[in-house]
This record gives structure tokens, C-alpha cells and sequence, in this order.
């Protein structure tokens, strides 16, 4: 796909350092201090329900500027079965292009693919004001729940999008994390060891 002044493009061995540092760039100090999702990246891409099909990158002028990945996961049905769904992330813009158009952009065009390739919904953890422009409601109006979180809380935070029109239609269950995205802190910390040092704060804004 070409922009006026980017290109989406599946990722390749040669960008992995410079995705995972754009990555930490943009997640440092948003969520937590410092972050995990730049070791998260270098893991999942080595879990089995890594899609590489999926496995995006927007470059402008030869730098890497976004990316964009999914995962296979499943909805753990009522009725005893499991619906395989995709699950998307981490998705980031580098910090200075942020809120121009790009992310979207790299959005639709990632789950325009992802229906091309026949999955019928995807699944995550994010923000409805950014998200519900793209076609993304809160899950719970698909009847779908997430995993380990009691009836009272507040599930706003967890959305879907139908890539076929009806594929939960007769669904109702609980949605699964992939076990990659949970990474160790210690982990975490020796990873990080690798990229230039960065001040960790801690901020009214994080969550953890």
C-alpha cells in the first residue's frame, strides 16, 4: 500500500531493532514506568499464534514509523466449544507523528488484510474514541467477556470488530489473552539492557 508519503509493508527480519525500539519509544512511561512492550514484540514473534501474515510496518522516507500485529486466540463459547479470533498488538506510531492520520491509516489498512485472509474478528484491549472509528464496539454487546474480570467491572477498555459480518452472532463466552503477552518483569528488565538508557516516572495518567 502507498500513501502520500508512506508505505505499509509486512516486517522483515532486518527491521526487528528498529521496531522494537520504536516500540519502546512509544509505549515508555505511558502504561507504567518504562515499559514491556518492546520485549513483548520480541517474543510473540516466535509464539506459534504469531500470524507473520499480519506483521506490519509503516515506513516513511526509509524509516520505520509504525507497526502493527496480530495473534491468534479464542473465545471460550458458553456452549462448550471455542471460536479462533484474532487479537492485535502492540500497534504504536512513533510519538512525533501521532494524531495525523497515520495510525489510522495503518489501522484499517491491517484489518482490511486480516478479513482479506478470512478471520472473522478481532479482540482487544483499548480506547473506544480511537478505536470506534474504525469499526470497533465494546465487546460486551457482542455477548463476549473477559477472561478474569468480575460481572461489576468496568469492561470498556475491551473491544471487537466482526471482519465477517455475523461470525459471533450466535457467540457468547470468554475471550482468552495469549499467554505471550504476559512477560516477566525481571525478563523485561534484562531485555532492556540493550537500548540506551531512559528515565523511568511514574504518572498520575498509567494504570499499573
Amino acid at each position: 500500500m502507498n500513501g502520500n508519503d508512506y508505505i505499509i509493508r509486512l516486517e522483515e527480519k532486518k527491521d526487528y531493532a528498529e521496531v522494537e525500539n520504536l516500540v519502546r519509544e512509544a509505549f515508555w512511561n505511558v502504561y507504567r514506568p518504562g515499559c514491556s512492550e518492546h520485549y513483548v514484540i520480541h517474543t510473540l514473534r516466535n509464539d506459534p499464534a504469531f500470524v507473520r501474515e499480519l506483521d506490519f510496518v509503516m515506513e516513511q522516507n526509509g524509516k520505520i514509523i509504525g507497526q502493527n500485529m496480530f495473534m491468534k486466540t479464542v473465545i471460550e463459547s458458553d456452549n462448550g466449544g471455542a471460536v479462533d479470533v484474532l487479537t492485535m498488538g502492540p500497534i504504536c506510531i512513533t510519538p512525533e507523528l501521532k494524531r495525523r492520520g497515520y495510525g489510522k491509516a495503518l489501522l484499517d489498512y491491517s484489518l482490511e488484510r486480516a478479513a482479506e485472509l478470512g478471520f472473522g474478528a478481532v479482540l482487544f484491549e483499548g480506547n473506544i474514541a480511537f478505536y470506534g472509528k474504525s469499526g470497533f464496539d465494546y465487546a460486551g454487546n457482542f455477548g463476549i467477556r473477559y477472561h478474569d474480570l468480575p460481572e461489576d467491572a468496568d469492561a470498556t477498555f475491551f473491544l471487537c470488530k466482526e471482519l465477517i459480518t455475523g461470525y459471533l452472532s450466535d457467540v457468547t463466552g470468554v475471550y482468552q489473552t495469549p499467554q505471550g503477552y504476559y512477560a516477566d518483569d525481571a525478563e523485561v528488565e534484562e531485555f532492556d539492557k540493550a537500548f540506551p538508557p531512559k528515565e523511568k516516572l511514574k504518572l498520575p495518567t498509567q494504570i499499573f
